[in-house]
């Protein structure tokens, strides 16, 4: 499989992915209160929103590397 053809499967599973979940969340934890034997912590929860126009541009970008190299 060449290089340009990964390429392109990549961009395009990428694509999918970014158009069906449209972002992802994770947890941290961030240090509340901290006086001597005393800690307090808290677990926040925080969002990164992905716009579904990244996902469109890849899919195509990936079809776009796919039927390129065809032509050679």
């Amino acid at each position: 499989m060449r290089s340009n053809a990964l390429i392109g499967i990549i961009l395009i599973v990428l694509g999918v992915l970014v158009l069906t979940y449209h972002g992802f969340t994770y947890n941290s934890r961030d240090t509340i209160v901290d006086i001597g034997p005393i800690k307090a912590t808290a677990v926040r929860e925080h969002s990164v929103p992905l716009p579904p126009i990244i996902g469109g541009l890849a899919l195509a970008g990936g079809l776009a590397v796919l039927l390129m190299g065809r032509k050679d």
